[in-house]
């Protein structure tokens, strides 16, 4: 190839790569500029997407929302209740109950009179004083069935913790009292699905079944699935137990939340998430039932702000 052949494949060469360049140019000027940081559809922007679509945070929680829900204390009286009013009473907007050695409460209940709650929230806050303090949230519940006289806890004793406790006189020097005994409670006394609370911070938040022979099966920090014929089986885990539990209030008011649709139960204490339960266990799950308190052990819990929306 001569000279003036080579000069002319370069001025060709050229021509072409001009031509894609200023096609690239074209399409590219016709395109959006990119959007400044912060700006919706940029990196860390609060939407992004076209068409009026787009990501963003959800609102923050609101525990005082309570659009839609009912209100099951009035803060005064405990007209929506029954129960064992020697013990259940309300002190400054407060349900309270106190168990001592010298008037120790056993295991006893206090029912809520609105009837049954199937797939519902449940927002209360509570606080209790003294480490042994033992309580909760009772949901998806019914009444006990009669005992037989000689069954385990029978007259005078108590499933669920109320059977002979420590023997001799009280550390004040008081003689030790006994609980109230098993027919005068028997109209309250509840089995079924327990968010369960304590004074100890052991348990506060995981899923607890009331006198099924289940007992616990969500700990906190757990997502739990049961089937019938089978162990519980864990699907993930939400966090550390303990760690958790630093976000639990001791001596303190703590906000509690119940989520229940269906099978799935999801237990929340101050925003955040304790346990889940998968309920698919035929033979066991409530679809449906009561919701009412407990109390045992020995000191004092406080109740208050009680809400509930059925879903």
């Amino acid at each position: 190839m001569g000279e003036g052949e080579n000069s002319m494949t370069t001025l060709k060469i050229l021509s072409v790569a001009a031509g894609v360049f200023a096609t690239a140019a074209m399409v590219l000027s016709q395109q959006t500029p990119p959007a400044a940081p912060g700006a919706a559809g940029a990196p860390g922007g609060p939407a992004r997407g076209g068409r009026g679509g787009g990501f963003r945070q959800p609102d923050p929680i609101d525990f005082a929302d309570h659009a839609g829900w009912t209100q099951m204390f009035d803060g005064s009286t405990l007209n929506q209740w029954d129960g064992d009013f020697n013990y259940w009473k309300v002190e400054d907007g407060a349900i309270v109950a106190e168990s001592t050695c010298e008037k120790p409460t056993g295991t006893i209940y206090l029912v809520w009179k609105g009837g049954e709650a199937a797939d519902f929230e449940m927002k209360v806050e509570m606080k209790g004083e003294g480490a042994r303090i033992n309580s909760g949230v009772q949901y998806r519940g019914a009444i006990q069935p009669p005992r037989p006289a000689n069954a385990p806890g029978g007259p005078g004793g108590f499933p669920g913790g109320r059977g002979r406790g420590p023997q001799g006189p009280c550390p004040s020097g008081a003689p030790r009292g006994a609980p109230p005994s098993r027919e005068s409670q028997a109209k309250w006394d509840m089995l079924g699905a327990q968010f369960d609370f304590d004074g100890q911070n052991r348990y506060t938040g995981q899923f607890y079944e009331q006198a099924t022979g289940r007992g616990i099966i969500a700990w906190r920090g757990q997502v739990v699935h049961t089937e019938q014929g089978k162990a519980p089986r864990l699907l993930a885990t939400l966090g550390d137990r303990d760690e958790l539990g630093g976000y639990v209030k001791i001596e303190d008011w703590n906000q509690l939340h119940i989520i229940a649709r269906g099978n799935t139960m999801t237990h929340i204490v101050n925003g955040h998430v304790m346990s889940v339960l998968i309920d698919d266990d035929a033979s066991k799950f409530r679809n449906s039932g009561i919701i009412g308190f407990e109390i045992e052990s020995v000191g004092k819990i406080y109740i208050r702000d009680i809400w509930l929306k059925r879903l």
